[in-house]
Parts: C-alpha cells; sequence; structure tokens
C-alpha cells in the first residue's frame, strides 16, 4: 500500500478489524519511510458495475462519489458515521447482488432516497434538491407537502 504522505510502498499494518458490519476489513498502517499513519478499508466487490447517466453516458460505479454525494446531504446533521458507511454498504451490497451490470443512476438516486427517508429527514430533503433537480423554493415547499414531512 503507497503511504498517502511520501508516497512510499514501504508500510506495516500496525492494526486490522472488521468494520461496516463485517463486510470491510479496517486496516491502521504505518509508513516505515516518514513514520506517519493512516487508515486503509477492504472490501470485496462482486462485480464491475457500470452507471448509465442521464446523457446515456456510461462511467464506472465510483463508491467514493456516492460516499461523498451523501455525506454532502449529511453535513452539519447528527449522523454516526459508522451507520452512514453501513447504508452505503446496504446500497453497493444490493446493486451488485441485483445482477445487473449496468445500473442507471436514477435507480442509484432512489435507493439512496429511499436509505435517507429512514436515517434523516433534512439530509433527504437536500439529497432531493439535487435528485429532482429542485430550480425554486416553490419545489422545496411542494416536495416536503407530497411527502408528509412536515408533521
Amino acid at each position: 500500500m503507497r503511504c498517502p504522505y511520501c508516497s512510499s510502498e514501504d508500510t506495516q499494518v500496525k492494526d486490522s478489524r472488521g468494520a461496516e458490519d463485517g463486510s470491510a476489513i479496517r486496516r491502521r498502517r504505518q509508513c516505515l519511510s516518514c513514520g506517519q499513519r493512516f487508515t486503509t478499508f477492504e472490501r470485496v466487490q462482486l462485480r464491475e458495475l457500470n452507471v448509465i447517466k442521464r446523457s446515456g453516458r456510461r462511467v464506472r460505479f465510483d463508491r467514493e462519489k456516492l460516499t461523498r454525494s451523501v455525506s454532502m446531504a449529511l453535513q452539519k446533521r447528527p449522523m454516526d458515521r459508522d451507520q452512514v458507511e453501513n447504508m452505503i454498504s446496504s446500497i453497493v451490497r444490493r446493486l451488485e447482488s441485483e445482477g445487473d451490470f449496468e445500473i442507471k443512476s436514477r435507480y442509484i438516486g432512489k435507493l439512496v432516497m429511499e436509505a435517507l427517508a429512514n436515517l434523516d429527514q433534512v439530509a433527504y430533503v437536500r439529497y432531493a434538491s439535487v435528485y429532482k433537480d429542485f430550480n425554486e423554493t416553490r419545489d422545496f415547499a411542494r416536495f416536503i407537502a407530497d411527502e408528509k414531512l412536515d408533521d
């Protein structure tokens, strides 16, 4: 594993443990060249997935991109990091196990919306504003009314 600080490939694993409900291994490493410590995650990847964008363009599925988009929706929300990782792992496992190698981006968005609706209502609305392409405040009000979120 290459050190993210000095790019040396001479690193040593100091600690390993299960993460994300056993679907990943968290490894704490130390670079033998510069002494810095860092964490890596090892996950099982069942298959290579491609995402079909709205434009029809195909790109490789990127778990990190999914994590970033969910993190943006959850920004400044009182959320446990493990809870978020478990949610993302659950979505990825579902995508990998469904059998399709190509998945429409709208379907991934739908799965994220379902997961966020159960996790955090504010993040759900934030994500919806991008997913459903809100253009004005009226779109937020309509969405909240339609989803009956103002209970």
